[in-house]
């Protein structure tokens, strides 16, 4: 087994190459080529909790579990609200390979699905963003949206003003071609955006779908129990949402789950899988004018198959530390 730490992961899965593997494998997720049963939720004590999400993928042939603690008060102390571990097996002999940092490979995996929505559903002329929250998902998330399209211009918003100066003035320094602006007015930071990225922990909703202008793309991202919701019923009413797997879409997408039993909402009123689109099988954006949005709750197939580039990567790079096991 070859151990990998954060620091390695930062190294072996950079934005660009994460993009093309999250697009390869969700191919593969709505073509039924993966096992991926939902996602368990354990309680471990207060708002915290952890989560065990198993899986196998067939394109690279591979299976694991991430093993991952959710704490919301991390952010607070300078730590990721994700830690954890994946433990990866590979499907010849079944033996575990590698086990690596989750919390890094998390962030990125789904910056990078948002990209892989924003490439096939975004207008190509989009040039503003706004992310709605300043933590670690935003951060990636800027980084995933600038890999994939014109930004010119970004703005940060949330309820701490000078943390969302914070995030801009160091987003800033590492992009001088791009305009930033901060505050905490969210109705302010979506009306002009092309691109909206809610990366927040917000149990209720804090975004209006009346907020958004007609064109933009809203990639729907926080939340990822059925309790918590970021955006509002008319968000899902006005936009045309895309998601990444519908079983898990259907059971803790919390704004699609209520409406549905609401009967505000239907199963068919989705326009598909973000796999189905890329492999040709369901049609994109319809129009200039329509909004779209992608809702992501992340599957084990992105994770596993990230963890596989990584091993890959480490093994031609010699990185890593073997372990016997």
């Amino acid at each position: 087994m070859i151990v990998l730490t954060q620091d390695d992961v930062a190294a072996l899965l950079p934005m660009d190459e994460a993009i093309e593997v999250v697009a390869g494998v969700m191919k593969g997720v709505s073509a039924r080529s993966a096992q991926l049963p939902l996602r368990a939720v354990v309680p471990v004590g207060g708002n915290n909790k952890m989560g065990v999400m198993p899986g196998a993928i067939a394109d690279p042939a591979c299976f694991g579990v991430k093993l991952v603690s959710l704490f919301p008060e991390n952010p607070a102390r300078g730590l990721s609200s994700h830690r954890g571990a994946i433990v990866l097996f590979e499907a010849e002999t079944g033996g575990a390979v590698a086990m690596m940092d989750a919390s890094l490979l998390t962030a990125i995996r789904t910056a990078a699905a948002s990209a892989v929505a924003t490439r096939a559903l975004a207008r190509e002329d989009a040039g503003s963003l706004a992310l709605i929250g300043y933590g670690e998902q935003a951060e990636h998330h800027l980084t995933a949206m600038l890999a994939v399209r014109p930004i010119k211009r970004v703005a940060v918003a949330g309820r701490s003003a000078e943390k969302a100066a914070g995030f801009a003035a160091r987003a800033a320094a590492d992009y001088p071609e791009v305009d930033f602006s901060s505050g905490t007015d969210l109705h302010t930071a979506i009306a002009d955006a092309d691109i909206v990225c809610t990366v927040t922990a917000a149990p209720t909703p804090i975004v209006m779908g009346d907020w958004v202008k007609p064109g933009a793309h809203v990639n729907v991202v926080g939340s990822s129990i059925p309790s918590m919701r970021e955006v509002d019923d008319s968000m899902v009413e006005r936009g045309a949402i895309w998601v990444d797997y519908l079983p898990s879409t259907l059971a803790q997408a919390g704004e699609i789950v209520e409406m549905i039993a609401a009967g505000t909402f239907s199963e068919t009123d989705l326009k598909g899988e973000i796999g189905a689109l890329l492999a040709g099988e369901i049609a994109g954006r319809a129009d200039p004018d329509q909004i779209t949005v992608y809702r992501s709750l992340g599957v084990a197939a992105q994770d596993l198959a990230a963890a596989h580039h990584v091993l890959e990567r480490a093994r031609a790079e010699g990185r890593g530390q073997p372990v016997a096991f």
